[in-house]
């Protein structure tokens, strides 16, 4: 086992034992069909896991450090709510066509906000120049260790919640997330083997992780939208998800459109849609699931609304 899996999961121990009173410990849901069980982060505070990455780097810096962050979605609003919890000043950086209810979500936990750029990219890249102009602590989505070992923490729940697992499987964006829980997951339970979840449409991490170097590639619209994107340079979860990722699964938009529906009619669980990708992943394991302990994780479910109604549930 590398240094590099020990390093990151004694980060997520030390991690959890700062941010334990900041997060809500998510459920393992059984689900209907026999050695299936869903870990809900769909159950977190915000919706979605991002929040254990945010307070695991707000508890590990000191108290009088500014902060700065960009993202219109899961992390912002994460990030948002660790600082409103921990009484951190925190800049958001969010682009200028941020959803208006996104906006508000993130202004009502009393960051300040700031508006450039026409997508998001433009307001991260704008956010890292302010902080090297500032000296302020730029908190990556994904690129950061300690974010890596925030999200870690949802590893050591799951081997106290599930005991043996044999797979589990987890969609993959910038790779923070399957990175820190694969470190965890491998620490302590070798044998169980890290299944990948990518959207055939935007599926920077699985390419890069083929070529050893992050590679470029088209990013199409696809219902996992949390997910899409590209990668940082020199990104940190790159070489630690090649040392925990077993196995990569590429999901179509039907696929995913296909897992999204039987989570809501089959599961009664409307996730979105990056929740979904992983689902969609482990039904194409097929039979190599049968008599094993599965799980699949439940990232998030922070969605549109009436988009994923119709979708799921048509």
């Amino acid at each position: 086992m590398t240094d590099l899996i020990l390093a990151s999961a004694a980060r997520s121990v030390m991690a959890r034992r700062r941010i334990r009173a900041h997060i809500q410990e998510t459920p393992l849901l059984p689900a209907r069909r026999e050695g299936l069980w869903f870990k809900a982060e769909n159950f977190q505070l915000t919706g979605s896991f991002k929040i254990r990455g945010a307070a695991s780097v707000m508890t590990a810096v000191p108290a009088g450090q500014a902060l700065i962050t960009a993202s219109s979605g899961n992390h912002g609003i994460g990030a948002a709510r660790a600082a409103q919890s921990l009484g951190r000043k925190l800049t958001v950086v969010l682009p200028e066509s941020v959803v208006p209810e996104k906006l508000a979500k993130i202004r009502s936990h009393g960051v300040e906000v700031v508006l450039y750029g026409a997508e998001t990219g433009l307001a991260e890249q704008h956010a890292q120049t302010l902080a090297h102009k500032t000296g302020a602590r730029y908190i990556s989505p994904y690129n950061d260790a300690d974010v890596i070992a925030g999200q870690g923490t949802i590893g050591l729940e799951l081997l106290e919640q599930a005991g043996q697992i044999d797979n589990l499987v987890i969609a993959m964006g910038g790779g923070g997330l399957i990175s820190g829980i694969g470190a965890v997951i491998k620490a302590f339970s070798p044998s169980t083997r890290i299944i990948g979840a990518a959207a055939e449409a935007s599926q920077a991490l699985a390419l890069s992780m083929q070529a050893g170097r992050v590679v470029e590639c088209d990013h199409l619209d696809t219902l996992a939208d949390a997910v899409a994107g590209g990668i940082d340079e020199g990104t940190l979860t790159l070489p630690l998800a090649q040392a925990v990722v077993d196995e990569v699964v590429t999901c179509s938009e039907g696929e995913i459109l296909s897992a999204l529906r039987s989570l809501a009619q089959d599961e009664t669980l409307l996730v979105e849609g990056a929740a979904g990708l992983a689902m969609a992943a482990f039904r194409k394991l097929g039979e190599r699931t049968a008599g094993k302990t599965n799980i699949v994780l439940l990232c998030g479910g922070n969605f549109d609304g009436p988009k994923i109604r119709a979708l799921a549930l048509g």
